[in-house]
């Protein structure tokens, strides 16, 4: 496995719609040296040790309790909210989720290896943040948590594709 990285997000991006909105957004990326299904990735990322302590958080503190279950519906295309998250939009290979305040989106892509690569699945996983109605700016909080979230989201694509290396021998 790739470490991760940080990436331009790719063209394609479902993002892409918050980015040229002028919304702050993310992206990184891992490289798999095997073929795995975005419904796997999907599964893997939201069933990982660290997002469940994530999901833990948000049913005591938000009231939005989620299941392994619920993560593998989500992946299989057969719930639209999870969690503290709704879907906003699939794509061939692609979820985005927005959370349940509206200001915040996950995005979750999976491709095969570019060309000239060794074979396997590129994991994307990337956040926009969009500003509060009648700011321009995201404000100083943002601006405070920003390296944390950058190294949290570092970590859950991490978590994910070190789940799906175990889970998807060669």
């Amino acid at each position: 496995m790739s470490a991760v990285r940080s990436c331009e997000l790719p063209q394609q991006a479902l993002l892409q719609h918050y980015r040229r909105q002028g919304a702050y957004a993310d992206c990184f990326v891992a490289v798999l040296p095997r073929s795995v299904t975005q419904a796997q990735y999907v599964e893997a990322f939201y069933g990982s040790t660290l997002f469940r302590l994530e999901r833990l958080l948000l049913a005591l503190f938000v009231a939005r309790p989620s299941t392994d279950l619920q993560a593998r519906r989500l992946a299989a295309g057969e719930l639209d909210a999870f969690a503290a998250w709704r879907v906003e939009r699939r794509g061939p290979g692609q979820l985005l989720l927005a959370d349940f305040t509206g200001r915040t989106r996950s995005w979750l892509m999976s491709t095969p290896s570019a060309p000239g690569e060794p074979p396997g699945t590129r994991l994307y996983f990337g956040s926009a943040v969009v500003p509060a109605p009648g700011r321009a700016g995201m404000g100083l909080p943002f601006r405070a948590l920003l390296g944390f979230h950058k190294l949290y989201s570092r970590t859950l694509l991490r978590a994910a594709a070190s789940r799906l290396a175990r889970a998807c021998p060669p």
